[in-house]
């Protein structure tokens, strides 16, 4: 797509929109109503052909207008972009022009005119943004100005920013500028670009194919609320906070009351850990127990009572669990408060506590103890990973596997009990982070294989942890999850090492079959699963 612009300043918009190319549009020339205005010159040195047409002393604004297209006639373009372009154009202009695009430094129709930031200011606004509309005429018969049509036209895109306290009009000039017309104004060109747009003038609106919501729109806004300052970020160098979203109904360590208070707040990883930790066990229908160290599962286990998965849990890997963090799925009774301030930890989370517990669990002074609600059910259907310069969303992980969806690859069928673990190792993977290999016996772990690189080494992590660091379980006759295809047989060749009777994955490599003959070499019963449960956050 081929732009025209036309600004009487610095034409910073103009300027961005030609170095970005949003959808691939660029420039044919830019035009200006003042000779002396820097545009003209930081468009040269782009190699955008400019343009100057000064309005006479007296001259009459269509008749000025008249000009400007003439001079734009030599051109091809296929949109025009206004950037403080200080003159209100008529329907002669806009009659003959391809549709003709502005940025207005507010959310219309709120404080429309030449002074939005003021007009925000003086009305005490918390938020304003900027718009960008098409342009409709303004200009009656007379060739006097309509107020009430000043930056009337259909709005393409929206961009809220937010207003500080302490901000002057130059703050929040700057602000709108870099903040919102910056992203605002090459998104729409973009739109344009890419054909997209369907302007209807008879109801002042514009609609953007593909603009559909759900949940990955095409466009995303987010906005939550400093909900406190924390002491520092990963690091004691670094600054952090931590925000909250109120319209969240699923249980949240964000929204957790922390019900020792004269214990010390939660600090950036406590956050992070306890959230991994309480996502765990919402897995799980029955008592479940989780232990989190590095927002990686020392232990998981589900029982017939909460003690007892605690317990299992624990048992997988003690050392691990020092320092760690503690989620529940249920109420926290005594028995399991005992358990859990038998030796250090850093938070607890669960959803409520008996009184005895409570009792118990403020013995630790810098224990803290974290209340949720018990709504497990998946309401925030997306996670999100900022970067730098933009961020990564994409569906949340919800899958949960039945014996119905496995596929045994193998001469060995694997057990009912041995299906009821894989599927239990299974749930419990996908909070593993990547590579990642579980050994499971029954509902309860025995070893984790954790964040390596290479997934035979996470086999033999796994297997370590088992034999050196599990308390009263190892993992012989254990079964095998993986949370990705074995790209060769190695890693089923250490399973058999450590006594590993079946194995789950989900299959896919190009070596399947080689896999699945080691496996039937060493008597192996193997399930695929069809779908992989990377965690690489």
């Amino acid at each position: 797509m081929k732009l025209a612009g036309m600004a009487s300043n610095r034409g910073r918009n103009l300027l961005n929109i030609a170095d970005r190319a949003p959808g691939g549009a660029e420039f044919s020339v830019i035009l200006t109503n003042d000779a002396e205005a820097p545009v003209l010159e930081a468009a040269a040195e782009r190699g955008i052909a400019t343009e100057v047409v000064e309005r006479d002393d007296g001259e009459d604004r269509r008749d000025h207008e008249e000009r400007v297209l003439d001079a734009l006639s030599g051109y091809d373009f296929d949109l025009v972009t206004l950037d403080g372009y200080m003159r209100l154009l008529s329907d002669t202009f806009l009659a003959e022009a391809p549709t003709t695009l502005n940025v207005h430094p507010s959310l219309l129709p709120a404080f429309p005119g030449m002074d939005a930031w003021g007009d925000a200011l003086d009305y005490g606004a918390d938020v304003v943004g900027c718009t960008v509309h098409v342009v409709t005429d303004a200009i009656d018969d007379d060739g006097e100005i309509v107020e009430e049509a000043v930056d009337g036209g259909p709005v393409v895109t929206q961009e809220p920013i937010p207003v500080y306290e302490g901000d002057d009009e130059d703050d929040l000039k700057e602000r709108v500028l870099y903040e919102g017309e910056f992203k605002t104004y090459p998104r729409a060109v973009k739109y344009f670009a890419e054909d997209r747009v369907s302007v209807d003038f008879d109801a002042n609106r514009v609609s953007v194919e593909g603009d559909t919501g759900g949940d990955l729109p095409a466009r995303l806004f987010s906005s939550e609320d400093r909900a406190a300052d924390l002491r520092y970020g990963e690091n004691p160098h670094q600054d952090a906070a931590v925000y909250a979203d109120a319209t969240v109904d699923e249980a949240s360590v964000v929204h957790a009351d922390q019900l020792n208070e004269g214990a010390k707040a939660l600090s950036y990883n406590n956050y992070n850990d306890a959230d991994g930790a309480l996502n765990l066990i919402k897995e799980f229908d029955e008592p479940a127990a989780a232990v989190i160290k590095h927002t990686n599962p020392a232990g998981c286990a589900t029982a017939d009572t909460l003690a007892d998965a605690y317990a299992d849990a624990l048992a997988t890997d003690p050392k691990s669990a020092f320092g760690g963090i503690v989620a529940l799925n249920r109420e926290c009774d005594e028995a399991t408060a005992a358990q859990i301030i038998d030796s250090f930890k850093e938070v607890v989370v669960a959803p409520g506590y008996t009184d005895a517990a409570l009792e118990t669990l403020f013995e630790k002074d810098n224990l803290r103890v974290l209340d949720v609600h018990d709504q497990y059910d998946v309401t925030e259907t997306v996670t999100e990973k900022k970067l730098a310069g933009g961020r990564l969303v994409q569906e949340r992980d919800t899958q949960a596997l039945t014996a119905d969806d496995l596929d045994v690859v193998t001469e060995r069928e694997p057990t009912d009990e041995q299906v009821e673990a894989m599927l239990f190792a299974w749930q419990t993977i996908k909070h593993v982070k990547s590579n990642a290999i579980v050994f499971a016996k029954g509902t309860e772990t025995v070893g984790v294989g954790a964040g390596q690189v290479s997934r035979v080494d996470a086999v033999e992590i796994a297997d370590m942890k088992a034999e050196k660091d599990a308390e009263g379980k190892d993992a012989d006759g254990a079964v095998m999850a993986s949370d990705a295809f074995f790209p060769f047989p190695d890693g089923i060749e250490k399973a058999a090492e450590a006594g590993i009777e079946a194995v789950i994955q989900p299959g896919g490599s190009k070596n399947d079959d080689i896999v699945t003959e080691a496996a039937d070499e060493h008597d192996i019963a193997m399930v695929m699963t069809g779908q992989r449960a990377f965690r690489h956050d």
